[in-house]
């Protein structure tokens, strides 16, 4: 995908390119009239010989240290040399390619003082996909997301390490290859790259994106299980939504219409069926992935507005000359997106479930006991369902709000942070576990369906059927659930289930 990097807004499907493979990007012109300019205001301003924070200062705490102006280029190299202080397991490559499409965005807009030179340098490891060796944590997610921007910054002056096509080599390797000079760092541009909150913000996109894949999957999942125990569709009727009109409740209800709709197995008990209500998992399911929609919704908004934004600190303002210090790396609404996120998935796994398990209790769905032929001999999908309950635990814990955390930093200079980025980055854990509570409901629900044959589910729940029954076979008798879990939770992660929920948000 080719993206020109101006007045124009990163949008969703850029994001989505950006996740899914390489890049090419490029500069518009009044960019880099921008760059121009701001790079132009503080060379101006540094002849002033007033104190100019993180570009003749020392930073944090050290900011009323005054630095010699020899020393200028030497400061920005240390800053990007000694706040390179991750730890633990690198960033996955796609996340990274975003960050520093994120942090393009941002320094283009001509606000954080750089040249045009930094930014196509930047810009040249993006075109490459020399995709720099990020540690995953270290970024308290307040004055920037500083150690994970260090480590992606060290690649531009030829140090630190790069995945160059799979490969991990040193910095000065990658650039070799990608045929790049190593970058001389101006007056505040270490700063510039290392301030931003691009790292959370890009682990909050990417989390997202997964949650809103396994929420439509798992739209899917509950109308299956729905049949598969022969319950009522009666809930989703719009009249009931209309008197309590969520946007989501009421796009999630007509979800479930549609995905329900000619369901042979519906019809089959509207008369002489003395079950007057399903149980809440079931027919509450509007209501309850309706709220967890309009937060991916609102977490949407929130994301695009900060990928989009500048988080530098100092800002510098051509027009007028100015170069104010203020809060913008402060990544509260980040903290607070992940967050929703992180309800949401908690949320959609402890609805399926309850699903999962109400679809091996013969009691409430008429089905053989633990979905099984032969029970007492064999298990059949007893022990699924204590793992669909162990990962809802751990999501359940997991989710705990990382925005009401804080620790003060830098000697109580920086004395509130937001937490954001590993707010961002437990997503990653909790929709794998997530993909994997739902995988396991859809092989209990489509074994349900078995036991209603030769009748048929709609016929868009009949090749949602199909599609799990190419990888997750019937049990006639016990066997190793292990891989075949795994192989629709891979479906369901590489988008195979997206087109049953079309416009999953749409809307909100």
């Amino acid at each position: 995908m080719s993206i020109l990097i101006g007045d124009e807004r990163l949008d969703l499907d850029v994001i989505k390119a950006t996740l899914a493979g390489p890049i090419q990007v490029a500069l518009d012109q009044n960019a880099k009239r921008k760059l121009e300019k701001s790079a132009a205001t503080v060379q101006r301003l540094l002849q002033s010989g007033d104190a100019l924070y993180g570009i003749n200062t020392g930073f944090g705490k050290l900011a009323k240290t005054r630095i010699a102006t020899p020393d200028l280029q030497k400061l920005q190299v240390n800053i990007v040399r000694s706040h390179a202080a991750g730890v633990g397991a690198p960033l996955p490559a796609n996340v990274v390619r975003l960050i520093m499409l994120l942090k393009l965005r941002s320094l283009a807009q001509g606000a954080s003082g750089i040249s045009v030179a930094t930014a196509e340098a930047l810009l040249a490891l993006i075109n490459a996909d020399v995709l720099p060796v990020i540690p995953g944590q270290g970024s308290v997610g307040a004055s920037g997301d500083l150690a994970p921007l260090a480590h992606m910054s060290l690649v531009l002056i030829g140090e630190g390490e790069a995945f160059v096509e799979g490969k991990r080599v040193s910095g000065a390797t990658a650039l070799k290859i990608a045929k790049i000079a190593p970058l001389t760092l101006g007056p505040k541009e270490g700063l510039a790259l290392l301030n931003g909150t691009q790292v959370s913000t890009a682990l909050a996109l990417w989390g997202l994106m997964n949650a809103e894949r396994n929420a439509a999957a798992a739209v899917l999942a509950g109308a299956l299980s729905l049949d598969a125990i022969m319950g009522s569709d009666t809930p989703f009727d719009p009249r009931i939504h209309a008197l309590r009109p969520h946007a989501g409740q009421i796009l999630a209800a007509r979800h479930y219409r549609r995905l329900m709709e000619g369901s042979e197995i519906r019809v089959s008990h509207l008369k002489d069926d003395d079950r007057v209500q399903d149980p809440y998992s079931f027919r509450c399911q509007p209501q309850v992935m309706g709220a967890c929609l309009d937060l991916l919704a609102q977490a949407s908004r929130m994301c695009l507005v900060e990928a989009n934004g500048v988080s530098d600190n100092p800002l510098v303002f051509a027009e007028d000359g100015a170069v104010l210090s203020g809060g913008n790396f402060h990544a509260e609404p980040v903290a607070f997106a992940a967050d929703m996120i992180a309800m949401a998935i908690a949320e959609i796994g402890s609805l399926s479930e309850r699903r999962m398990a109400a679809l091996i209790d013969s009691t409430i769905s008429l089905l053989p006991p633990f979905l099984i032929r032969n029970p007492g001999l064999n298990s059949g999908f007893m022990i699924p369902q204590c793992t669909t309950a162990a990962l809802m635990s751990e999501n359940k814990q997991l989710a705990h709000p990382a925005s009401i955390d804080s620790a003060p930093t830098s000697a109580n200079q920086e004395d509130h942070v937001s937490m954001a980025t590993h707010g961002a980055r437990r997503l990653m854990l909790m929709n794998a576990n997530l993909s994997r509570i739902v995988a396991i409901e859809m092989m209990a629900a489509v074994e349900g369906i078995d036991f209603r044959r030769p009748l048929k589910s709609s016929p868009v729940l009949e090749n949602a059927y199909a599609l799990v029954r190419e990888v997750a076979h019937p049990r006639p008798d016990d066997r190793g659930f292990s891989a075949e879990i795994e192989a629709v939770a891979t479906q369901i992660e590489e988008g195979r289930y997206d087109g049953f929920v079309p416009d999953l948000l749409k809307g909100l």
